[in-house]
C-alpha cells in the first residue's frame, strides 16, 4: 500500500511538470544530442536541461501528445482556409423594371436559391440552352446566365468587358425599351431574345470585320502583273483564313444549339417558364398567345439569321479556296515564261557552238591555203553567224509548234434520218 501511494505521488508530481511543459512547448526544445532530456524551462542565454528517471515517459507523453495538437491546429488552419477561398459567384441580377442588382454568393447558397444541382451550373459547352426546374440556364461563350419568370442572373459577369452591355442595353431591353419583338411576351422571352440578339450581333461584327479585309487581300495577290507573292499578304490571308475559320466553328455550334431544341417539341414547352409556372396564364394562352409557338418561332427566326452568316462565310471560304487556285495558275504560268526563256537561250547557245565549230577548225596550227586570202576570214564569219541563227529560228519554229495549246476537239452534232444515214453539220457524210 506504501507502494502504492507512493507511486501515485509520484505520478501526481509527474502530471504537474508535463502540464508546465505542455505550456513551454512552443518555446523549449530537446537537445539532439541527448534525446532522453527535457528541458524544463529556460534563460536568456543558456538552456537549463535536468535528466529525471521519467524523462524517457515523459518525452513519449509529450511527443504523442504535441502531435495531436499539431494535427488539432493544422485542421482548424486548414479548415479556415477552405472557407477563405469557398468558390462564389459574381453575380448581377435583372428584374422586370430593369434595375440592377450586384452581388458576390457562394455557388453552394446559389444552387439552394436556385434549387438546381452544381452539374447544372458546370457550363460546359461554350453555347448550350438547358432547362432545370423552371430555370433556363444559358450560355453563349462569355455570358453564363440563369433565366426565371421574374428575374435574370448574370455569373461570373466581372472581366468580361460587357458591363457597358448590360447596364445600357440589356437592362433597357428587359424593361420594355429596346427594339425585341417579345415585348408583349412574358419575361423570360425578352431575356432570352436580347441574349440571343447579342451573341448574334457579336457574330455579325466578326464577319463584317473579316470581310472587307478578305476581299482586299485576295485581290492584291490575284494581280496577274504581279510576278512575285508578297508574302507578307500571305501572311495576312492566313490570320484571317484562320479567324474565319473559328467563326464558322462557332455558327455551327450556335446553329446547333438552337437545332437541338427546335427538334424536340417538349424542349420548347420547358422553355416557357410561365406558361409552366401559372396555370392562369395557361388558359390565357390557349384563347390569345401559344407561348409555345412564340418560342418556336423566336428560336427559328435566330436560327435562320445564323444560317445567313453561315452561308456568308462560306462564300468567303469558298472565295478564298479559289483565289488560292488562281495564286497557283499564275505562278506557273510566271515560271513556265522563265522555262521558255531558258529554252530558247539553250537553243541560241547550241547553235552558237554548233557553227563555231568551223572557228575552231581554222584555229588549229595548221597549213591552208585560206589563210593568204584576206576576204575568207569575213567570209567564214558571215557563215557562221548565219547559220547559227538559221538553226535558232528552225528551233524556235519547232518548239512553238509543240508548245502551243492544242485545240479543243469539234462537236459533232449528228442527226439520224429514218433512212439510216447520219450527216455531219460541216457537210461530210459520215
Amino acid at each position: 500500500m506504501m507502494d502504492a501511494a507512493r507511486a501515485l505521488q509520484r505520478l501526481a508530481a509527474t502530471g504537474r511538470r508535463l502540464q508546465r511543459c505542455c505550456v513551454l512547448l512552443g518555446q523549449a526544445r530537446t537537445f539532439s544530442g541527448n534525446p532522453g532530456c527535457l528541458l524544463q524551462g529556460y534563460e536568456p542565454r543558456r538552456w537549463r536541461v535536468t535528466c529525471t528517471p521519467w524523462s524517457r515517459y515523459r518525452r513519449q507523453w509529450i511527443v504523442a501528445h504535441s502531435s495531436m495538437i499539431s494535427r488539432h491546429t493544422q485542421s482548424d488552419a486548414s479548415q479556415a482556409t477552405l472557407a477563405s477561398v469557398a468558390p462564389v459567384f459574381s453575380v448581377m441580377k435583372f428584374d422586370k423594371e430593369g434595375n440592377i442588382l450586384s452581388f458576390e454568393r457562394k455557388k453552394t447558397e446559389l444552387y439552394q436559391e436556385l434549387g438546381l444541382q452544381a452539374r447544372d451550373l458546370r457550363f460546359q459547352h461554350l453555347v448550350s440552352i438547358n432547362s432545370r426546374n423552371k430555370k433556363i440556364i444559358l450560355r453563349m461563350e462569355f455570358v453564363k446566365a440563369v433565366i426565371t419568370s421574374e428575374y435574370l442572373l448574370i455569373l461570373d459577369y466581372r472581366n468580361l468587358h460587357l458591363e457597358q452591355w448590360f447596364r445600357r442595353e440589356l437592362a433597357p431591353q428587359l424593361a420594355g425599351e429596346g427594339q425585341l419583338v417579345t415585348y408583349a411576351l412574358p419575361f423570360e422571352f425578352r431575356a432570352l431574345e436580347a441574349i440571343l440578339q447579342h451573341r448574334i450581333s457579336s457574330l455579325q461584327g466578326r464577319l463584317q470585320f473579316l470581310h472587307p479585309r478578305i476581299l482586299e487581300t485576295l485581290e492584291a495577290l490575284v494581280d496577274p502583273k504581279l510576278l512575285s507573292i508578297d508574302r507578307s499578304q500571305l501572311h495576312i490571308l492566313l490570320q484571317v483564313g484562320k479567324t474565319l475559320s473559328e467563326l464558322e466553328t462557332d455558327l455551327k455550334v450556335f446553329k446547333e444549339a438552337i437545332l437541338e431544341i427546335l427538334d424536340e417539341d417538349e424542349l420548347i414547352e420547358e422553355l416557357c417558364l410561365t406558361k409552366l409556372s401559372d396555370p392562369q396564364t395557361l388558359e390565357d394562352s390557349t384563347s390569345r398567345i401559344d407561348h409555345t409557338e412564340e418560342m418556336e418561332l423566336l428560336l427559328e427566326n435566330y436560327y435562320r439569321q445564323a444560317e445567313d452568316l453561315a452561308n456568308a462565310a462560306r462564300e468567303l471560304r469558298v472565295l478564298i479556296d479559289d483565289s488560292e487556285s488562281v495564286i497557283f495558275i499564275n505562278l506557273d504560268s510566271h515560271r513556265n515564261v522563265m522555262m521558255r526563256l531558258n529554252l530558247q537561250l539553250t537553243m541560241g547557245t547550241f547553235s552558237l557552238s554548233l557553227f563555231g565549230l568551223i572557228g575552231v577548225a581554222f584555229g588549229m596550227n595548221l597549213e591552208s591555203t585560206f589563210e593568204e586570202d584576206p576576204q575568207v576570214f569575213w567570209f567564214i564569219t558571215g557563215v557562221m553567224f548565219l547559220g547559227s541563227g538559221l538553226i535558232w529560228r528552225r528551233l524556235l519554229s519547232f518548239l512553238g509548234r509543240h508548245l502551243e495549246p492544242s485545240k479543243p476537239p469539234s462537236i459533232w452534232k449528228r442527226a439520224f434520218p429514218f433512212n439510216g444515214r447520219a450527216d455531219a453539220t460541216n457537210g461530210h457524210k459520215v
